[in-house]
């Protein structure tokens, strides 16, 4: 896929390894100008490797996100594309900072957020803003009064739940944000290191034989993605929907317009978003 994206601005966050390096590699082969996020040194050195920016975010810290949405806002005239890839699977419950569930924050919270935070650019840019699901959304199950996964923490429940929102959110996007295109992917099985804080069985699929042989590499988990920013929406994809190799993906029985105007409402609450 080489499609010519010259003075194209696209963010990536968690774009320092996996999909997210392996899409921003490619982008800026195609001549789009890249912004990643990351959290250690790596995300230095990619960005010096392929010419692009890059800023160190960490998503457990609302703080964190609202300094890089100003950030961006200040430096960045144009945003023709965002991607919410941040994402990961936690062991064991815990809260971060802000006090809110690890998994809930860094899947869902913090990247509501940086969005809302950049709406009006978005909007004025006719942005396309592109959230990084999972076919997990299948086993996932929203519960509006336990959004914090207090009652009996699974991780895999709770990692569910959170590319569930990423669906909704995506979709809620599409019906609120003006001029703004909007849609949700599942990468596939990736061998990366997305599951270094999960725990049993989880951790093992990924790090040991089965992840050598059976998942793929982020340059194949980062085609549909590469796909809905070089394509056109509402011709070659449609807004809000949900995709698996460049085809309507499984979604979750729960999805439906009620449930993602909700959990939206929700997320405003939780996030603060309203304090700047």
């Amino acid at each position: 896929m080489q499609t010519n994206l010259s003075g194209k601005t696209i963010i990536i966050t968690g774009g320092s390894s996996g999909i997210g390096a392996a899409a921003a590699r490619s982008l800026r082969l195609q001549g789009a100008q890249v912004v990643i996020t990351g959290r250690s040194d790596e995300t230095r050195k990619l960005a010096e490797e392929i010419g692009c920016d890059y800023y160190l975010v960490d998503y457990p810290r609302f703080a964190e996100v609202r300094s890089f949405a100003r950030d961006l806002l200040a430096k960045y005239p144009r945003i023709d594309v965002l991607v919410n890839n941040v994402g990961g699977i936690m062991a064991n419950r815990r809260m971060t900072e802000d006090g809110h569930e690890t998994t809930l924050q860094v899947n869902h919270l913090s990247g509501f957020l940086l969005t809302l935070l950049l709406q009006e650019r978005l909007e004025a840019s006719k942005a396309i803003v592109i959230n990084t699901s999972s076919a997990a959304n299948l086993v996932g199950r929203i519960k509006l009064d336990d959004l914090e996964n207090a009652k009996n923490y699974k991780s895999m429940a709770a990692y569910g739940a959170s590319k569930l929102m990423n669906i909704l959110h995506a979709m809620e996007i599409s019906r609120r944000f003006k001029g703004v295109w909007a849609a949700s992917f599942h990468p596939g099985v990736v061998g990366t290191g997305f599951a270094r804080e999960g725990g049993g069985l989880i951790r093992w699929a990924y790090e040991g034989l089965l992840g050598r042989y059976l998942m793929i590499s982020p340059e194949k988990g980062a085609d549909t993605m590469l796909w809905l920013i070089s394509t056109q929406p509402g011709k070659d994809w449609q807004d809000g929907e949900y995709y698996y190799q460049r085809r309507p993906g499984r979604r979750n029985p729960q999805v439906s317009p009620d449930l993602a105007a909700q959990l939206w409402e929700a997320s405003v609450q939780l996030t603060g978003a309203g304090k700047q």
